[in-house]
């Protein structure tokens, strides 16, 4: 959700806005800029509702530092707590490395640019090279309190909005309070840092922390860390085989054969196959989750193909090794080159060559070392070229009968930009809705750039369990598929969000569950990789003469009502169509609310598609009825 803030109306004299002098230049200082240009910094603001939101960047900035000492051979525990409240949420991270230097604390988390990441002798494979971290946690919090503990000595400084309120030195000593505070589960004598701080309103709005998306990046942290320890809120997460046991805890009972697991010095990965539909990967650079990949997952996926090559002798197709995969990787890297702040993708282009090479070897190794395993590799390619064979006639077929039907894809209103188009792509967005009527309040209010419309029909058909093939037979599906640019495979993705805007009733609901299951089935890596979100539009409009608030839910609309007085018009939207092309804009414009559509764990994805879109009636039907009374009650 954009955050609005609010732009004071300035009466005094001052020059004309359309003069260019001395008195429009401005410096500011670097906590300064980095609340002015969050975005640089920490990316996306957002509420918590994304894990990608920078609340959580925050978060990870600061747990971050504990790592590398980790990774450093310093401390083998980072404490973490978490308290949402009304208004806010209270964080804070406990670590048992050498401490920062007391003299320069200060320093190290208010002045940019400083830090000891830059000196290879201290820190060698680190995520936050560029000395910004911290500091930005501090620039951006209403409160931020950090307290260093050297060879029985401390340092603390508190901090509001960067600005620096108070900073002591001392001794330490069994009664002294900032001990209790830290929470020092290994001693008060131990060294380490502590970091407490308060995200700010007055930059997030109403934001809070969702336990998940926590659990998910400690777990990662833990995987990626072996024999560290990270406790959240009392409750540990440690993992002693690193990648196998991030990709085991992912596929469950799903995995063809057992889990490949290799590590070496700066490389470490995991492999096996699943009977389900595209590929699935986790790629991290020094404990960086990199969720856009980068040319270490690039030259993995290049060296896994070279190995099962070199294991069978037969130049077998990517595509058909490929699919079905599910893989881990993660790279230690000296100086690692992130294509944006939050460092999602890596850059670095020379070290292909070397990762390209350790995963031929250690694969066909691991081949060799497990031959029943091999058996069962060999029998999922040899499927995949049977499919690939059979789904290439499917696709040839739907081709022709597309071009009987028109030129251009039925039902489409596209946008010019798409997601190869550079910064602009990044914005581009398709919403998938149902009928006519939706479609046009959304076509007359829509950004053309940027923001395609695909209407549907009615309802598609379940496709839940059903051959890959099927989704080329079906008309409705196919356009769809052409529309979205992934009628042969993901990679021709042309928009960089799919939002699913259906009304908020039964049958919008259905169609929403019957687009997800498509999703999830058959093209899961558009989930996985955070391309898929559900458009909230409001349920309400409160009015009077003076004033009009829209309302999300039944809450919202007793607090507008209240607010407003009982003489307000209350309206309860129906369907999308019912909302005015006018009104839509706001909807779809900067206030847009978008729930990203995200999976926990792979494993669970069958299961649930399987109880809610399966055959077994039964079952749902007691469930429901179950849920019900218990609602009822």
């Amino acid at each position: 959700m954009a955050i609005k803030k609010e732009q004071k109306i300035i009466t005094e004299k001052s020059p004309s806005p359309g003069v260019y002098d001395e008195s429009k230049i401005k410096t500011l200082s670097s906590l300064e800029h980095i609340r002015l240009r969050t975005g640089m910094y920490i990316g996306r603001l957002g509420n918590g509702s994304n894990p990608d939101d920078g609340i959580y960047v925050l978060l990870k900035e600061v747990i971050d530092n504990g790592i590398d000492e980790f990774i450093m051979g310093n401390g083998k525990l980072i404490e973490v707590g978490i308290k949402n409240q009304p208004d806010s949420a209270v964080v804070k991270v406990r670590d048992y490395g050498r401490g920062i230097p007391l003299g320069k604390l200060v320093e190290c988390v208010s002045v940019i640019n400083t830090g000891a990441k830059y000196n290879d002798d201290v820190f060698q494979f680190s995520v936050g090279l560029n000395g910004v971290g911290t500091k930005a946690v501090n620039a951006l919090s209403s409160y931020f309190r950090v307290v260093s503990f050297r060879d029985g000595e401390f340092a603390e400084a508190v901090f509001e909005r960067g600005k620096l309120k108070s900073e002591r030195k001392g001794k330490l000593a069994s009664e002294a309070p900032q001990n209790k505070k830290a929470g020092a589960a290994k001693g008060l004598q131990a060294d380490g840092t502590f970091v407490e701080f308060i995200p700010d309103r007055e930059i997030f709005g109403d934001y809070e922390f969702n336990p998940e998306f926590i659990e998910r990046r400690l777990l990662n942290y833990a995987y990626l860390n072996t024999g560290l320890t990270l406790s959240w809120n009392g409750k540990p997460y440690v993992s002693q085989r690193g990648l196998y046991d991030l990709l085991a805890e992912e596929t469950g009972e799903e995995g063809i054969y057992p889990v490949g697991y290799y590590k070496g010095e700066r490389i470490e990965f995991a492999f096996t196959h699943t009977n389900n539909y595209g590929e699935e990967y986790f790629s991290f650079v020094n404990g960086q989750y990199t969720s856009d990949g980068g040319t270490h997952l690039s030259a993995f996926k290049e060296g896994f193909l070279k190995g099962i090559q070199a294991y069978f002798k037969k130049d077998y197709r990517s595509e058909d090794i490929r699919e079905g995969t599910i893989a881990a990787v993660a790279i230690k890297l000296k100086n690692p080159i992130f294509e944006s702040q939050t460092k999602n993708k890596l850059g670095n282009s020379d070290i292909r060559p070397w990762i390209v090479q350790a995963v031929r070897d250690a694969v066909e190794d691991w081949l060799h070392k497990n031959q029943d395993a091999a058996k069962g590799l060999e029998q999922k390619i040899l499927t995949n070229e049977k499919l690939r064979t059979e789904l290439n006639e499917v696709k040839k077929e739907a081709r022709e009968a597309a071009k009987k039907i028109a030129l251009k894809i039925p039902k489409l209103k596209d946008c010019k930009y798409h997601l190869d188009d550079g910064k602009e792509g990044e914005l581009s967005t398709i919403f998938i809705t149902e009928g006519d009527s939706a479609a046009g309040s959304m076509v007359s209010s829509r950004d053309v750039m940027t923001q395609a419309i695909f209407s549907l029909r009615g309802k598609i058909e379940n496709m839940f369990a059903k051959k890959r093939a099927a989704i080329y037979k079906n008309e409705e599906l196919y356009n769809m598929m052409m529309a979205l640019g992934i009628e042969n495979d993901v990679s021709g993705l042309r928009y960089a969000r799919v939002v699913i805007a259906t009304d908020a009733d039964f049958d919008g609901f259905h169609i929403r569950n019957l687009l997800l299951t498509f999703f999830l089935s058959y093209f899961e890596e558009l989930v996985t990789g955070g391309r898929v979100f559900i458009l909230e539009t409001p349920l309400f409009r409160v009015r009077t003469k003076k004033e009009t608030r829209y309302c999300y839910n039944e809450k919202e609309r007793d607090e507008a009502v209240a607010a407003l007085g009982k003489e307000s018009e209350v309206t309860r939207f129906k369907g999308l169509g019912e909302i005015s092309p006018k009104e839509f804009g706001q909807f779809i414009g900067e206030n847009i609310r978008l729930v990203p559509v995200s999976v926990n764990a792979l494993k669970a994805v069958p299961q649930v598609l399987t109880f809610y879109m399966g055959k077994n009636t039964p079952e749902r039907r007691e469930y429901i009825m179950k849920n019900l009374v218990n609602d009822a009650g």
